[in-house]
């Protein structure tokens, strides 16, 4: 990866020195964002996730109302992920954040898709588009943020890593999208260093500590075929697990925790009859910079006291499954 960066790029790297230091990366940050920028726009890919927020706020600190960010609900977040967003960003920060209800409009494109890759480009090309759509509704604007981290960079196999995955904010830009170029603030950053720079921006600690979440959502969750019951389902079971873990005092010991719809029905028992329901699995697990993982080691009876639940609570899911693999060999999401 460095072999390809520029003169630029080498620059404002070599600035943060080999200790991070979050301050000294905030100040670099702004003076290249306003030398690449200038007096142009940007419109920022936001997902909601810590990411795209701690972007958001180095982009706003940096040139203010020249910002707009754009948050697509594609059905695939988490149970009422949008209206956290809009409160933190429109309402605390003042940010110029425009919500589209985009649904309907990403399950459609997603049929029938199953192959994972398939599905992550899927969603990736749609959000180009979408994006494209509403910078043109916005007149002349010449660069697209995006909350792009190291960790995806390696992934995608850039600069000679062999690719483990593909990430729609990474590869460029498509041939024919209407923007000069890409501004992505925290894509030399590891998770752990983004953090301290979100807590440096002022953003609330609930926010700036939250889960991390990839920018397909819990399209990435979900296997097989997106549905909007698949993914409603998944929503519900998700917030289960992550309400349990607060309560028990577990959400700090695990830096990522989330439910996965495994697409597989079993058969199952309630009141006394036959069900036939979903398999939901449970993923926890600890890190510091997200490229290798281990798995948090929750008390049993906590973990069997949350299957229980989700199992008898959530309609449509009868059994719970806990995936206790590393990574690597596996990846931290499931698709």
């Amino acid at each position: 990866m460095i072999n390809q960066m520029n003169q630029a790029e080498r620059e404002r790297l070599a600035k943060v020195g080999k200790v991070f230091n979050a301050r000294t990366y905030i100040m670099n940050e702004i003076k290249a964002i306003r030398a690449q920028v200038g007096d142009k726009k940007v419109l920022l890919a936001m997902s909601g996730g810590v990411d795209s927020s701690v972007c958001a706020v180095l982009l706003h600190k940096a040139i203010g109302k020249q910002l707009t960010c754009v948050f697509v609900d594609h059905g695939c977040m988490r149970l009422d992920e949008a209206k956290e967003v809009k409160r933190v960003f429109k309402g605390q920060f003042g940010i110029n954040l425009i919500q589209v209800d985009a649904e309907a409009r990403f399950l459609s494109k997603a049929k029938g898709i199953t192959d994972p890759e398939l599905k992550r480009k899927c969603i990736g090309g749609e959000f180009i588009s979408v994006f494209e759509e509403e910078a043109k509704k916005l007149g002349r604007i010449e660069f697209l943020g995006q909350g792009t981290i190291y960790p995806d960079i390696i992934e995608s196999g850039v600069g000679g890593n062999k690719a483990v995955k593909a990430h729609h904010n990474v590869g460029g830009l498509p041939k024919n999208i209407g923007f000069e170029g890409l501004v992505e603030p925290v894509k030399y950053l590891y998770k752990d260093e983004v953090r301290k720079v979100g807590k440096l921006l002022g953003i609330p600690e609930p926010m700036v500590m939250r889960q991390p979440f990839p920018g397909p959502g819990l399209a990435v969750r979900c296997l097989g075929e997106l549905t909007k019951e698949k993914l409603d389902i998944l929503r519900q079971a998700d917030f289960v697990f992550r309400s349990e873990m607060a309560k028990a005092k577990l959400d700090r010991k695990a830096q990522q925790f989330f439910a996965i719809m495994t697409n597989v029905k079993s058969v199952g028992v309630k009141n006394g009859a036959r069900t036939f329901g979903y398999v939901i699995a449970l993923r926890a697990i600890a890190t510091s910079q997200f490229v290798k993982a281990g798995v948090v080691e929750l008390p049993f009876k906590f973990v069997t006291a949350v299957a229980e639940k989700i199992a008898t609570t959530v309609k449509g899911v009868n059994r719970v499954v806990w995936d206790i693999t590393p990574k690597p060999p596996a990846t931290i999401e499931w698709e």
